[in-house]
């Protein structure tokens, strides 16, 4: 994402999800409508796909909590504001809307900064799309994940999911949770490679939000580039992954940050990153 910006300002006000971020720059962006399970509106996911386009121009943040207010972490598209909404659009507008809805998930892999997923009780749907499109998931043992498109009559690869999840899980796990949309709790999510860390009972925001502060002191370019290099590499050749990874390397072996790590080391004193 370019850093340059054109005339729009910053938005100030987000008014379908909330958004901190502390002085170590680690955003939390909260879905809040737990009396809705945090049911996904058309504004829910314009606001994710803008909001991180903006903290991606403005290279503030380190690294990014999604999590989910109430009872669970997001039941996907509200049944009536969206499914039922759909049901009166024509083809075009529902490009536009499938459209907007991957955007988010690009959004979230194409961020210049970690993003972790706090899950707990129930992601399902685009929920369960937005915590696979994360970099960690950290979950509770009431997490529950349900890929549930087949469930409504439409394709299980929405969202990007047929790319994203074969890559964690495996074609046939993949094909298993797209197909049938058979929930998948925290216990078989960690066996087959859809978690990054169970915790206690109640600790997945706390535990998230250490791993982001983890994430938020370390070498900041080199997780962006680390990140941009997993995604980017995950459809090419080995020829042309080992030649972006000697690209890679020979600019941040220009950087500040590796000239630090060696000042560090020389004086016995842990490195100070500053993401350049």
């Amino acid at each position: 994402m370019s850093p340059f910006t054109g005339s729009a300002p910053r938005t100030e006000t987000w008014r379908h999800l909330t958004y901190t971020v502390d002085a170590h720059g680690v955003a939390t962006v909260t879905l809040a409508r737990p009396e809705k399970l945090n049911a996904l509106t058309f504004g829910a996911y314009a606001d994710l796909r803008d909001l991180l386009a903006e903290l991606a121009r403005e290279k503030s943040v380190r690294a990014l909590v999604l999590t989910g207010q109430g009872r669970g972490f997001c039941s996907g598209g509200d049944v009536d504001e969206i499914i039922g909404a759909t049901l009166a659009m024509d083809t075009a507008q529902l490009l536009d809307f499938n459209r907007m809805t991957g955007q988010v998930v690009r959004a979230v892999r194409e961020a210049p900064f970690p993003v972790i997923a706090a899950v707990h009780g129930v992601a399902a749907g685009a929920g369960a799309v937005l915590a696979l499109a994360a970099d960690f998931r950290v979950a509770d043992p009431s997490a529950r994940f349900a890929f549930l498109f087949t469930k409504v009559g439409l394709s299980g690869g929405d969202m990007g999911a047929a790319y994203l999840l074969p890559r964690v899980v495996g074609l046939g796990h993949a094909t298993r949770l797209l197909m049938l949309g058979d929930p998948v709790r925290a216990p078989e999510a960690e066996r087959i490679g859809l978690l990054s860390e169970v915790t206690e009972e109640g600790r997945a925001d706390e535990a998230a939000l250490a791993l982001a502060h983890r994430l938020a002191e370390g070498p900041a370019l080199a997780y962006a580039q680390t990140k941009a290099l997993l995604t980017a590499e995950l459809d090419m050749p080995l020829a042309a992954a080992v030649e972006m990874d000697a690209a890679t390397q020979a600019l941040l072996m220009n950087g500040e940050d590796y000239a630090e790590f060696h000042a560090a080391f020389t004086e016995k004193r842990p490195p100070k990153w500053q993401g350049r």
